[in-house]
């Protein structure tokens, strides 16, 4: 075998960050000796696997085609490295999560993942949907748990636990009373919504598409909790997971809307690259998912602690 293991690190460290001073760094290499690398790399097989412009590094065909079997290998090298050093545990994980999931189900998972495994490391990362799916083409995660659908052919997902959103008001809102409001009603009110790219704002707007112009948002915020605190302030309505407002409306700090005309359900899904091996450590943290939300018909029926 003519390559070895620390070219492929180089090779999969540039395509993730298509620079190579980047990647270097990211190995604890000096950008001579990651160059040197991919150099020998591309010459011994007489092989481009980038196109270069400039000092960005973009995978070109043959690239492309090496960068999930490079992957593997070097997970599955991890593995063995583990095995020959006479550790026990599963390694290693990247989890990246969309900002529902990761503020109010993830942590919960993952600290009684890490009580279980305590010889493991779990790095979580949260993002909208959009954010999630690119770090997963580049491999940049092992994992994603995403609330919003991801269309490419590279990206398999795997339904995990149904979920809501509730079109919601502060208490002092003149609409707070009513037991139903129509799409006539709310259109006409202040909205303060998620960012395009999340999950939650692609239910919302597929909930609104045959409504002419749809609803133009008064705010956009990129946090959940932003949204909540600016509702309850009273500028205007706003559109969650039920998930995200549990607590919220059991207070009586907010208060739901039902909206009849909106389909406003969804679902979370486990998100992964195609080419992507499926250590132990995958493996056993997508039990421990399945388990958490075992029985719950919906996310918000989760046995959950209060929430705040």
């Amino acid at each position: 075998m003519r390559f070895t293991l620390r070219q492929l690190q180089v090779f999969v460290g540039v395509a993730r960050s298509e620079n190579v001073s980047r990647a270097a760094e990211a190995l604890a290499l000096s950008q001579s000796a990651a160059s040197a690398a991919l150099a020998e790399l591309e010459s011994l097989f007489e092989q481009q696997l980038f196109d270069r412009r400039g000092k960005r590094l973009r995978l070109n065909e043959q690239g492309s085609l090496l960068l999930p079997h490079a992957v593997e290998l070097l997970d599955r090298a991890e593995e063995i490295e583990t095995l020959l050093r006479g550790k026990h545990g599963l390694g290693n994980l990247r989890v990246g999560a969309t900002l529902t999931i990761g503020n109010y189900l993830l942590p919960l998972i993952a600290s009684a993942y890490l009580q279980r495994h305590p010889e493991s490391r779990v790095r979580l990362q949260v993002h909208n949907t959009a954010s999630i799916a690119a770090m997963l083409l580049r491999y940049e995660i092992d994992l994603g748990l995403v609330e919003g659908q991801v269309v490419d052919a590279e990206i398999e997902l795997e339904p995990w636990v149904d979920d809501e959103l509730v079109v919601f008001c502060a208490p002092s809102h003149a609409l707070a009373g009513r037991k139903a409001v129509s799409v006539d009603e709310i259109a006409q009110q202040p909205w303060i919504l998620r960012e395009r790219g999340s999950g939650t704002r692609e239910t919302f707007d597929r909930a609104l598409r045959h409504r002419p112009g749809g609803l133009v948002p008064r705010l956009e915020l990129e946090h959940t909790e932003a949204v909540k605190r600016a509702v309850e302030s009273g500028l205007g309505l706003g559109c969650l997971s039920r998930l995200a407002l549990r607590d919220a409306l059991r207070r009586g700090s907010l208060v739901a809307l039902e909206a009849p005309e909106l389909d406003l359900r969804r679902q979370f899904s486990f998100a992964w690259h195609k080419g992507k091996y499926h250590s132990a450590a995958i493996r056993c943290f997508l039990d421990d998912c399945r388990a958490f939300t075992a029985g719950a018909r919906r996310s918000d029926l989760i046995a959950l602690p209060a929430v705040r």
